[in-house]
């Protein structure tokens, strides 16, 4: 029984820490790099109605060139609130429309705007980092609390904090090896 409470706690770190990775993953596809991607845009959130809804929920995305993106609002009337809500990104395209799509070409990104975005993908992996080790610390918590109320021996709270320090370890290096794949694709020319 003690083992499983432990278990428990170690499942319910590595389901959380991977939600963080998986987070991760998303916001750094967003991440505009030298090709054209639907995942830059199909997040990206338009007033719909009052509400703000991704653009993937409004329109379909296509890649008809390497270096652009077809945008094709489901109801032709939201095209204006999609165009305000790329121009109103940090992405810096500029939409253009034939009334029924919204074409975006991508430019080759400049050196200065590579680097600005290195530091943006930077900023996100430490977000995810920050995530990974605060799981650690409120588990860590609930393991030391069990032992205090004498659910787990002091063997197992051991066993237990050196198998979800190894956890915390292996996501890191996962966040670690998304930041450098990244990287590498931004500032591929």
């Amino acid at each position: 029984m003690t083992n499983e409470v432990v278990r428990d706690i170690l499942k319910d770190a590595e389901t959380r820490m991977q939600g963080a990775i998986n987070s991760l993953a998303d916001d750094l596809a967003a991440i505009r790099t030298g090709r054209a991607s639907p995942a830059l845009v199909e997040k990206l959130p338009v007033e719909y109605y009052g509400a703000p809804t991704p653009l993937m929920q409004l329109a379909s995305i296509s890649v008809p060139e390497p270096r652009s993106l077809m945008i094709k609002p489901f109801d032709s009337g939201t095209i204006k609130e999609i165009e305000r809500a790329i121009q109103s990104s940090d992405l810096g395209l500029t939409p253009n429309n034939d009334g029924k799509t919204i074409h975006l070409n991508l430019p080759p990104l400049t050196e200065d705007r590579r680097r600005e975005l290195v530091k943006r993908v930077h900023a996100r992996l430490e977000e995810a980092r920050v995530a990974v080790r605060n799981i650690r610390r409120d588990l860590h918590n609930d393991l030391r609390d069990f032992e205090k109320e004498k659910l787990i021996s002091e063997d197992d709270l051991t066993r237990g904090e050196e198998d979800l320090q190894k956890l915390t370890d292996r996501f890191v290096e996962d966040i670690g090896t998304h930041g450098q794949t990244k990287e590498k694709e931004i500032m591929e020319v």
